[in-house]
């Protein structure tokens, strides 16, 4: 008797669901910092200023880089789940190591390694969303697994406002943790192996049997090769590695470009992450409204990415990505100016859309551009590249707090960052399909709703 197949939406929901709350721990891990930032400057018997402190707040993010630079050369050798398994795994232990650090140099040294094991969760999870999720809905689905990020952004701040002024910084850390025993388990039990990655491995038994039991259509996710071109002549071209199918000519552009982008959104987010509580109570605010405004920025970030993939699934991803770097530059220069608390708040929630909202975008965007076999690694690749922007936010903030020329001067940095961002996304050049093995379509073969969904 033939087993019926679960519906498609089911079963991407449920790789949405790990998906998402693996990138809540991850958001919690790295928005923790910034909420403690200001208790860790005071904190006595540790020599922290701002700019040590964004030094460390730098630290995670080139463990980060390393991590997701590591996972684009590796991924078509171990698989998503593997990477998955381990990354989680690893930013756990670290992260309850650090809880119990006796100085700033070992907290240092384990926000860097903390970093590493978070580096390989963000491509490994956008890459495994948009594969399991419906074609119409790839921007969609992406945008709320990503808003795990600005969910665990919520987390650490209210939590922080929480337990701050009644325990130590370290309890924020310890809590860092909880993945080993709520998460992981649930993980190697249920989360399936990439259906592309088992077919480019020789599995393709293996890969029609996961794609079947996720009502996935394995044609969809890994097309027959073509015996001839559109032309009648054999392809007899080589096969070359993902990395370096990246730098083809057909790809070059793109993948720099998203590389750019990425490093421009990720200084967004870091930076603001990192230094928005510490940059209002510079400018007269309390600790607590402080992380108020923190906790308002993942909210708006929330929302915000959400509504406007809704947008994305429909007009094109490119042109959402790019307004909203341009809000992001809007609001970000009005924060900086002598306006009332509630107009301040509100300006903090749109900047949150236009700053980690527009990254969880960029990644969606990156995702579909892409044949399905590339996905995985341009991810890892211009995500990795892009951590270098995620590294300059915390010590830009560190350096313009150092140099003591008033607080409005970071906002006005992030502000141009943003304008760039808007310029890079608008350069992207979309008309270049193919298939999800990477053969030339033509453009008669592609239909409205793929097109749609690569911008």
């Amino acid at each position: 008797m033939t087993r019926p197949r679960p519906t498609r939406q089911r079963s991407g929901l449920l790789v949405l669901v790990l998906c998402f709350v693996t990138i809540v721990f991850d958001g919690y891990d790295l928005v923790v910092y910034g909420s403690t930032v200001p208790t860790l400057i005071a904190y006595e018997g540790w020599d922290l200023d701002t700019g040590s402190a964004g030094l460390i707040g730098s630290l995670a993010l080139v463990g980060m880089l390393l991590g997701t630079l590591s996972v684009g050369l590796v991924t078509d050798r171990f698989g998503r789940r593997r990477i998955m398994i381990g990354s989680i795994a690893w930013f756990s232990v670290c992260m309850l190591a650090t809880a119990f650090a006796p100085n700033e140099v070992v907290f240092g040294v384990l926000r860097f390694l903390t970093g590493i094991g978070l580096g390989g969760v963000v491509p490994t999870c956008i890459a495994l969303t948009v594969e399991f999720a419906p074609k119409s809905r790839r921007q969609i689905s992406n945008a709320v697994m990503f808003s795990g990020y600005s969910v665990g952004g919520v987390g650490a701040a209210l939590l922080a406002i929480a337990l701050l002024p009644e325990t130590d910084f370290r309890v924020l850390y310890a809590l860092g943790a909880l993945p080993l025993i709520t998460l992981l388990p649930i993980v190697v039990r249920y989360l399936p192996e990439s259906v592309s990655y088992l077919a480019a491995t020789g599995r393709e038994d293996e890969a029609r049997d996961v794609a079947a039991r996720h009502g996935l259509v394995y044609d969809d996710i890994v097309a027959p090769v073509p015996a001839a071109s559109a032309v009648g002549a054999v392809d007899t071209a080589p096969a070359v590695s993902s990395m370096r199918e990246l730098f083809t000519p057909r790809w070059r552009r793109s993948t720099l470009l998203f590389a750019a982008a990425n490093f421009c959104g990720l200084l967004l987010v870091y930076g603001l992450n990192t230094w928005l509580p510490q940059i209002m109570r510079s400018a007269g605010f309390a600790l607590g409204s402080s992380l108020a405004f923190l906790l308002v920025l993942n909210l708006g970030a929330i929302v915000g990415a959400i509504s406007a993939s809704f947008v994305a699934d429909r007009i094109g991803v490119q042109k959402v990505v790019t307004a909203s770097f341009l809000l992001a530059c809007v609001a970000i220069f009005l924060i900086s100016l002598n306006l009332p608390a509630g107009l301040l708040f509100l300006l903090v929630a749109v900047a949150g859309l236009g700053s980690v909202g527009t990254q969880i975008l960029v990644g969606g965007f990156c995702a579909t551009h892409y044949p399905q076999k590339l996905g995985a690694t341009a991810l890892a690749w211009s995500l990795g590249v892009g951590r270098i922007g995620a590294i300059c936010g915390p010590l830009l903030g560190g350096l313009i707090a150092g140099w003591a020329m008033g607080y409005q001067v970071n906002f006005y940095a992030f502000a141009a960052v943003a304008v760039v961002g808007a310029l890079v996304v608008s350069s992207i050049r979309t008309q270049n399909r193919q298939d999800p093995i990477g053969s030339p379509k033509s453009p008669a073969t592609i239909s409205p709703t793929a097109s749609t969904q690569t911008g």
